[in-house]
C-alpha cells in the first residue's frame, strides 16, 4: 500500500528568501511528495501567500496550535518575538517551529511528514519515496552520536534526552548514546499521534500543554526516544544514520568560493545543504552557486 508524503517547513518573516531558495529547488529537484506545507505565524501569512501553487500550501499556526499559545513583539527586541501561555515560560521562535511540525504532523491527512527548515536548499534530484523501506519509514539515529557532539553542547542534548523522558514515562537515567537531530528526516503520522497520546497519558494534561511547559525542548529527541523505547508497533520503522543533508551549523558567512569547497565535500547519498541562517550565508550567492 503507498504512503502519501508532506513536506513540512516550518518558518518565518526573516527567512522569507531562504524560504523562496528551498521552494524553487524543491520545485526543481524534488519528486514523490504530495504536497509542501509551510508553517508560519498569522503575521506573517500574507508575506508566504506568494509561494501557494497546486502543490504547496501555506499553513497558520493558528489553525493547528492552541488558541492559548499567542505571539507577542519581545520588549527586549522588537525584531523578535516570543510566545506566551499559561502553562510555562515565553517560548521563542525556534521552540514554536517544533511545536508547528508536531501539530502538523498528527493533524495532516498524508501518511508520511518530511520536515525541511526553511534554510535548506536542494542540490540533487531526489524522491521522497526513499524514506521507504516496504511498510517501514526510514527514521534518523546515530547510535553513538552523543559522544561526537561538542563538549559544550553535551549537556543541552542531555537535557533534552532527560526531557524527552520525561514526557514518555521513561528512564532519565542513563542517558542514551543515540542522537535524533538532523534535518530533512522523516516521521510517521501515526506515530506522532501514538507519541501525543503516550505524553497526555503520562503527564494527565494535554499534550501541548506538557510540551509548551519547559524551554528544553527537541522535536527529533522525543518522537527518537519514542520510537526506539516507547512504541509498540516496531514494525513501523527502520533506523539509518544516513545523513541525506550536509549542514553547515555555524561559522562566518560563505563566499562563493566557500560555498563551492562545501558543494565539493558532498557525499553520494547528500542532496541538500543546510546553511544555517544566522551564519549570514547570501541566498543570493546561494542561487548563484546552486543554479537555482
Amino acid at each position: 500500500m503507498p504512503f502519501s508524503i508532506a513536506l513540512v517547513t516550518s518558518s518565518y518573516r526573516g527567512d522569507l528568501e531562504r524560504c523562496r531558495l528551498l521552494c524553487d529547488s524543491v520545485d526543481r529537484f524534488v519528486t514523490g511528495h504530495a504536497i509542501h506545507y509551510i508553517l508560519v505565524e498569522a503575521a506573517d501569512l500574507a508575506a508566504f501567500r506568494v509561494f501557494e501553487g497546486p502543490n504547496r500550501r501555506v499553513v497558520c499556526e493558528r489553525d493547528i496550535l492552541p488558541v492559548w499559545l499567542r505571539p507577542i513583539p519581545d520588549p527586549l527586541d522588537r525584531r523578535r518575538r516570543l510566545w506566551l501561555s499559561p502553562f510555562g515560560l515565553p517560548l521563542r521562535g525556534w521552540h514554536v517551529q517544533q511545536l508547528r511540525r508536531i501539530a502538523m504532523g498528527a493533524a495532516m491527512a498524508e501518511d508520511v511528514l518530511v520536515s525541511l527548515d526553511s534554510d535548506v536548499v536542494f542540490v540533487r534530484p531526489f524522491d521522497v519515496g526513499h524514506f521507504r523501506q516496504g511498510e517501514a519509514v526510514r527514521f534518523y539515529r546515530r547510535a553513538e552520536g552523543l559522544a561526537a557532539v561538542e563538549p559544550a553542547r553535551r549537556a543541552e542534548h542531555e537535557r533534552w534526552a532527560r526531557r524527552a523522558a520525561r514526557l514518555l514515562g521513561l528512564a532519565r537515567e542513563p542517558v542514551p548514546a543515540a542522537t535524533y537531530i538532523t534535518t530533512l528526516i522523516a516521521w510517521r503520522r501515526d506515530t506522532v499521534r501514538d507519541m501525543l497520546a503516550r505524553i497526555a497519558r503520562t503527564t494527565h494534561r494535554p499534550a501541548m500543554m506538557a510540551l509548551v511547559s519547559s524551554r528544553a525542548l527537541s522535536e527529533c529527541t522525543i518522537y527518537g526516544r519514542f520510537v526506539d523505547e516507547a512504541e509498540e508497533r516496531p514494525e513501523r520503522h527502520v533506523a539509518t544514520d544516513e545523513r541525506l543533508c550536509a549542514v553547515y551549523w555555524d561559522g562566518p558567512p560563505l563566499d562563493e568560493a566557500g560555498l563551492e569547497r562545501f558543494l565539493t565535500g558532498l557525499s553520494p547519498e547528500q542532496v541538500a545543504l543546510g546553511l544555517q541562517s544566522f551564519t549570514g550565508t547570501d541566498p543570493a550567492i546561494i542561487r548563484r552557486v546552486v543554479g537555482i
